[in-house]
This record gives C-alpha cells, structure tokens and sequence, in this order.
C-alpha cells in the first residue's frame, strides 16, 4: 500500500476506558505520542484531542499533521461496552424451526456458569444463564432445512419468511434480525434469501446472517455470534460513520482501518458490517505491540501485561507466537471468531476501591470511576476512591507530573475520600489501609498471571515482562518479583501500547471452509478448496492497493483424532500449495502442538486424524514504524534526579525516601537503583528496594530484579 503523494504519516489511536492514546510515526523518524481523556459518548471528540496531543509535541496544529497523514487506524471497547452495558439493538431471531430454543439453552449446564468469577461457581445451585440478548419471544423457526452435505431438503417459503419479519419489526419492535440456519455454512442460499426479503420489507432493519458473519461449524456457537453481531451492529455503524465525519471536517483526506480482536485490520466500512470483530480488540492491538517489542529486542518468550483504566490485562507470547482464545466470550455469551487469547480482571487505575458491607472485606473493582468522573485526584467530581488514589497516598504519584503536568492533581481530596471509605471501616490509618490495598491488587494481578503461566505448566521464570498502561509500572516491580519473571521491560510506550500495536498491524483478512478430509487424502484434493479462498484473497487485497510482494497468505487446518469433538487450528508450515511432504508436515505439527496442550504421550495417530475447517489469512502487509536506536552514554543517571520523597518500599513494610527521577532528561546507558520513581508524560515507573534499572538504546525501562537472570 503505497503513501499518498504529498502525505507521509500513518496515526493510530486507541479508545480506552480512562484514556485515549496516541502513536504517529513516519519512516525514518521517531515515534510521537499523544494522550487525552476519553470522552463518552461522543469519543470522537477524546480521539481527536488525543491527535492534537501528539501534533503539539511535534511542534504541529491538528490539522497540519492530518494533512500530512494518510492512514489512519483505530482501535475501541464501543463494541464491549455495547455488550457489558446492555445498549444494543432490540433484536429478533429467525432461525430452523424446531430449533428455536438454542440460543436460550446455550451449552447445557456450562451456561449457567460460563464467564462467571470463581466465587460465584463455588455456589452453582445459585448460578444461572445469563439474560440472552434475544428473548424467546423474539425468536421465529422458519420451515427450512440444509442437511450436513449442503443439500436443501425444503426451500424457504417466501410468504413465511416475510411474515416472520413483519410480525417481529410491527409486533415486536426490532431494529436488527439475526439469521442463523441449520448447515447454512455449507450452503448459505437459504439465508441470503431471507436478507433479500428483508431488505425489501424491513430496508431500515439491520439483518446479519450466520453464514457470513460465521462461516463455521457449531449451531450455539454461530447462532450466538449472529446475534451479538446483530445487537451491536447499529452502533458500530453509527459510530463509524461518526468518526469518519469528524475527521472529513479535517485536514485528513486518507483511508480508516479498524482493529480486530485476531489482530489484523479492516477498512472501516467492513468493520462496520463485522462489529462481533472488534470485541477485545484493543488488548488485541496490545498483544501485537508486544510481540513486535519480543522480535526487536530479541525476547521470543513474553508474559504481556497491560494495565489502564478500567483492567488488568495479560497474554503469553511462547517462541514469538500468539495465543488465541480456544473459545472467545464476551461477558457470558460465546461467540465464534478468532480472537487473541487475552486474560483480564477488573483492575485498573480507575478501578473503585470498596469495602463489602456484609463481611468488612475490601475490594479492588471490578467497578471502575472511567474519565469522567474518574478518580477522586482528578478533581472533575469523583466522590469514590480508586487504585489511582491509592497510588496517591503510598507516594507513587505526584500531582504536579501527571499527563505532562495538563491535569493537576489534588491529593488532599483522595485522602478525605479514601479515610472515609475505606480506612475508617478497615479501622486503619490512610497509609496502612492504602498499603494493603496495594498489596491486594498485587496479589490478584500474580494469581491471574499464574493462572494462565503456572496452571498451563509454564514457568514464568523463564519469560521477560512486558508492562504495558497509564498504571501498570507502578505495580509491576511488585508482581514481576513475586512471580521471579527474568526482567521487566517498561517500553517507551508503555501507557500507548495498544495504539502502538495497531501500527505494528497489518490488514487482514480471514476465510474458512469446512469439509471433513482424512489425513491420507491426497494432497491435490486439499488445494481445490483453497483455490477460490485464495483466488478471492488476492482480488480483494489488489482492490486496497496492495501489490503483489507485499500480500502474504497463511494456510491452517483444524484437525483432530477420529470420533474426538474437539480441533486444533494448526497452521501448514510447508509448501502452499501443499504437496505430501507438506502434509506430513502438518500432522507432524498437529501431534507435536496436542502434546504440548495435552501432555507428553497423548498423541495417538492411530485413532485416525481427520481434517475438519480449512482456513486463510490473507494479509495486506503495512509499513512498521521503526524504532531507531540510539547510542549508549554513561551510566550516570544524577542529571535526571528531580529530588527525593518517601514513598511505599516493600521490603520495608512502609514508606521510606526513595530517588526522584525525570524520564525526559535520563539517557540510554543510564543506570538507577530502587527504591525510585521515574516520571514519563505519560506514565510513572516504581523500582522497588533492590531492583536495577537501566535505559536501553531504543529508551525502554529495563529493570533488572535481585537475584534475576
């Protein structure tokens, strides 16, 4: 994709619960960032402030840098908030008579506590579904039917079929229908029928249908993806379109892409046909930043965590490869797309800090005071103390610093707010009841984080920690050290990851058939069904401006043992087309990636191995931004020392004086020794008694634990 003549700069900007952040770069040169407070619901307005952040740091106006910009790409939670907050559409459901009530029974018992804390599957007799996003009321099976081969037993009834529409948009009230029928992956003529028909009764209505939204097997799974689609699809649109209005009143005249929670990017006018798409697909962008962080500091194995407003978040990166979600949730509704697996709690810098009325327990959220009003600190009319103001009164913070110093921040409120409600019922002074509430969040950031290291059989020791968000250098000498991880890197763009992300991403797009195959077919046959995939693929990349030296496309295959209901996508590292060498390989890769996720010796290829889904990425490679480096000076670090306050030090139990130092003026080969501060723009970095730390030839926080590797 080729740089508009004249314009040289690509922006990527990532809404987020408290903050909005900002990444600008163009080859050759530095990376810029910008930050703002995120302004629901008009976010429009918080991305834009955020743009004009990084412009004035780079000595521009807003619309002089969007005039010199030609891509412009996007991450946002409107999709998870659409869904968390129960804001979407009214929707209906038409689906194969007979088969009304499977979205309502969802996976038998597993509904009643899929997507719940564990506290609350202690007591399953209490448990229940989750409220489905379409009632049964709302839910009409058509007389239709495909079987398994992708034959049509009985044809739609037209007149049935608009009867159903107009009973659920005059009757009902509806503003989107869902259509999800029985093997319409196999065959989608059925379906697309009913999207003709109701483009031509209900051409106001938002229709999306399983078949294209998702092309795959699993009726519960593909029926609850058309359905979230449905319910969040008027939103996204509507938000794009917003979007895309506000900067036409710009400067900008370039492209829009939106992120996607399996990493990769989609013209805005796709995504907005896709919303189910961008669930998580801020984390996502984040993940991928990481990874790019992994291959330029030579780190194949990462432990990502990544903290902001509202979530603590963390991934695992193993030999540079990326996780993905086995099966992808959105509160407690599944739904079946790809999405990078990303682990997170209610943990954030704006997360409420609450004491339980019943048992005198504190808690940290999963509440969250977002932007506006936000934490106490901020002074724009929060009234319940936050981590934020934890950090406050342990002395991490300080209120003349925070983002460039453009907000002031007023801790004599957060210590009335906070001894109010929470140190008086815990009958403790402010200092001790905000050092347990540190230690608190601590504690449930280590457990999540050996929940998916520890408890899969990793051993965190053996990884590098990456930490990422506005909040999260100010926890992570605490956990890094707890878990024994080798060393922490707190990146130059630690609080923008997510957008730095996005420029490290790629477009691309997903395509799937399904068939099942055994594993002695020949070859020949295997390419047949990836002939119009890729023939499609490439048609499509060409019409965005890609040539062809800059389309790359992966091939994978879901497979797994005969009379087993479970596959593994496992991707085909051989050549494409494939011959017999390649599928050799490929079921090699399949019984080595089962043991890996199952244990040593559970492989077992004379149960026979089928082939299931056959899918393709096909990506539009994007231009990354460099990041040069610089040379290494000296080690002294004295020049940035901004003087010296006490602050919380873990190894002494209380706060004790501890080195001040300010980030713009240290230097690569600078060295520094906890207890200290670092002050960024954008972030504050804690080293705890003990700890190391040095800035790298690229300006990233290395820390260094005692007793590390």
């Amino acid at each position: 994709m080729e740089e508009a003549a004249g314009r040289k700069y690509v922006i990527a900007t990532d809404v987020g619960g408290t903050c909005t952040d900002t990444v600008v770069f163009a080859a050759g040169e530095p990376i810029r960032i910008g930050k703002a407070l995120s302004t629901p619901p008009d976010f429009a307005t918080g991305i834009l402030d955020s743009i004009r952040s990084a412009a004035e740091s780079m000595g521009e106006t807003l619309d002089s840098l969007l005039a010199d910009t030609y891509l412009f790409i996007h991450g946002s939670t409107v999709v998870d908030n659409c869904i968390l907050t129960r804001d979407g559409a009214k929707v209906g459901l038409l689906t194969t008579k007979g088969f009304e009530d499977t979205i309502l029974v969802t996976r038998g018992a597993y509904g009643r506590w899929g997507g719940l804390t564990e506290d609350k599957i202690k007591h399953i007799a209490k448990t229940e579904r989750a409220a489905p996003l379409v009632p049964a009321e709302r839910i009409i099976g058509i007389s239709e039917r495909t079987d398994a081969e992708g034959q049509i037993l009985k044809e739609l009834d037209p007149h049935e079929v608009e009867k159903a529409i107009r009973h659920l948009v005059e009757e009902e009230g509806v503003d989107a229908i869902a259509v999800a029928f029985l093997w319409s992956f196999i065959n989608e003529t059925n379906e697309q029928m009913v999207k003709e028909i109701a483009a031509k009764v209900a051409p106001n209505v938002y229709c999306t249908l399983s078949s294209s939204i998702a092309p795959l097997p699993g009726e519960y799974e593909r029926t609850s993806t058309s359905v979230i689609n449905a319910y969040a699809g008027r939103i996204t649109q509507s938000y794009l379109a917003d979007l895309e209005q506000k900067l036409a009143q710009t400067a900008y005249r370039g492209q829009i892409m939106v992120m996607q929670g399996y990493g990769g990017l989609l013209p805005a006018n796709e995504a907005a046909d896709r919303s189910v798409g961008m669930l998580e697909c801020g984390p996502a962008a984040g993940v991928i930043g990481s990874r790019s962080l992994g291959e330029l500091l030579k780190q194949p194995d990462v432990i990502a965590t990544d903290m902001g407003g509202t979530t603590f978040k963390v991934s695992v990166i193993q030999n540079g490869e990326i996780e993905f979600a086995r099966e992808p949730m959105v509160d407690r509704y599944h739904y079946a797309a790809p999405k990078i697996e990303v682990v997170s709690i209610g943990a954030g810098g704006g997360s409420i800090v609450s004491i339980d009325a019943a048992t005198g327990e504190p808690h940290v959220g999963p509440r969250s005071a977002g932007s506006r009003p936000g934490p106490v600190c901020y002074g724009m009319g929060g009234t319940e103390p936050t981590l934020t103001d934890v950090f406050m009164l342990i002395g991490y913070m300080d209120p003349s610093t925070f983002l460039g110093g453009s907000i002031q921040l007023n801790p004599e409120a957060a210590r009335k707010a906070f001894d109010e409600k929470v140190a008086k019922p815990l009958k403790m002074s402010v200092e001790e009841a905000a050092i347990g509430i540190y230690r608190l969040a601590s504690a449930q950031i280590t457990d999540l984080i050996r929940e998916i290291t520890v408890e899969r059989g990793l051993d965190p020791r053996d990884y590098v920690l990456h930490s990422f968000g506005g909040s999260c250098g100010m926890l992570s000498a605490m956990f890094g050290a707890e878990l024994g991880v080798k060393k922490i890197v707190i990146p130059y763009t630690a609080s923008v990851n997510c957008a730095f992300g996005l420029v490290s991403a790629d477009i691309v797009h997903q395509y799937a058939t399904t068939r099942t195959l055994r594993a002695d077919t020949d070859p020949q046959e295997i390419n047949r069904i990836y002939e119009p995939m890729v023939a499609q693929a490439r048609e499509q990349l060409k019409q965005e401006g890609f040539k062809d030296d800059e389309i790359s496309l992966e091939w994978a295959v879901d497979l797994r043992y005969a009379r087993q209901v479970h596959e593994l996508t496992t991707t085909v590292r051989g050549a494409t087309p494939m011959d017999q060498q390649a599928l050799e390989q490929l079921l090699s890769d399949f019984e080595a990636l089962y043991e890996r996720k199952y244990g040593k010796g559970s492989a077992y290829r004379e149960a026979g191995i089928e082939m299931k889904l056959f899918r393709l990425t096909a990506r539009g490679v994007l231009k990354k931004p460099e990041m040069p480096a610089v040379a290494m000076g000296g080690e002294d670090a004295s020049g940035a020392l901004m003087g010296r306050r006490d602050i919380f030090v873990e190894a002494q139990g209380k706060l004790a004086p501890a080195d001040i130092y300010n980030f713009d003026k240290l230097t690569p080969g600078n060295r520094l020794s906890g207890p200290a501060v670092i002050h960024t723009p954008i972030t504050t970095i804690v080293l705890q008694q003990g700890q190391k730390a040095m800035m790298d030839e690229y300006r990233n926080i290395v820390v260094e634990l005692e007793g590390g590797a």
